[in-house]
C-alpha cells in the first residue's frame, strides 16, 4: 500500500503513528492490518466469544481513530493498542457482570418470602422497572436473554431450544445487552450497589 511514494507496510510503528496523528487514513489502515488479527486473538482468548471479540476490537479501533490527535508520540504503539484492548474487554465484562448480577438478585428477591423492609421494597421497585424494560424487548430477543441469564444456557443450548442458529442466539443476546445498557444502565448500577452493601 503506497501513497505519494510512501510504502506504508515498510514503515515502523512510530512512523505510522506520526502519519495517523496527521489524519492519514492509509496509516490507520496499515495499523489495522498489522495488529487486528493479533488483537482479535487476544480478545477471544479472554472473552471466549467470537462476536464480542470482534466488537471489542472494532470499537477500540474506532476510538483510536477518533482520539488519534491525543495519542502521545512517545507511546509504544503495540503497547498502546493492547492497553486500549484490555480496557475495552474490562468494560464489556463489567457491564455483562452487572446484568448477570441483576438477574441473580431479581430471582432471589422474587423467591424471598421474608419481611419487606424499606430497603427490600426499594430494591423491588428498581427490579420492577428493569423487568419492564426486559419485557419490552422484541419477543425472540427477550427469550434469548431470559434463557441465557435466567437458566444459564449456552448460545448452543438456546439455539436448540428456540430453533435458531447459534450465531443468531449470540447476536440477539448482544443486542439485548446493548439495549438494556442504554435504557437502564443507571438502574442496574443502583440495584447492584444497593445489594452489595
Amino acid at each position: 500500500m503506497t501513497n505519494n511514494g510512501i510504502s506504508y507496510s515498510s514503515l515502523t510503528d512510530n512512523e505510522l503513528l506520526y502519519h495517523l496523528k496527521n489524519d492519514d487514513h492509509l496509516a490507520f489502515t496499515e495499523i489495522f492490518k498489522r495488529y487486528s488479527a493479533l488483537l482479535y486473538s487476544n480478545a477471544f482468548n479472554k472473552l471466549r466469544n467470537e462476536s464480542d471479540a470482534r466488537d471489542v476490537v472494532q470499537e477500540m479501533f474506532i476510538k483510536i481513530w477518533t482520539k488519534r490527535e491525543s495519542i502521545q508520540m512517545d507511546n509504544n504503539l503495540s503497547g498502546y493498542l493492547f492497553v486500549a484492548l484490555r480496557n475495552g474487554i474490562f468494560n464489556l465484562i463489567k457491564h455483562n457482570n452487572l446484568v448477570t448480577a441483576y438477574a441473580d438478585q431479581f430471582s432471589q428477591a422474587n423467591a424471598d418470602s421474608g419481611v419487606y423492609t424499606d430497603t427490600l421494597i426499594r430494591e423491588k421497585q428498581f427490579a420492577a422497572m428493569i423487568e419492564a424494560e426486559i419485557a419490552s424487548l422484541p419477543p425472540r430477543m427477550r427469550a434469548v436473554f431470559e434463557l441465557r441469564r435466567m437458566e444459564n444456557l449456552s448460545n448452543k443450548e438456546v439455539a436448540a431450544r428456540l430453533g435458531i442458529t447459534e450465531s443468531t442466539a449470540a447476536d440477539q443476546m448482544k443486542k439485548a445487552l446493548r439495549i438494556l445498557k442504554t435504557r437502564i444502565g443507571l438502574i442496574l448500577v443502583v440495584v447492584h450497589y444497593l445489594n452489595v452493601k
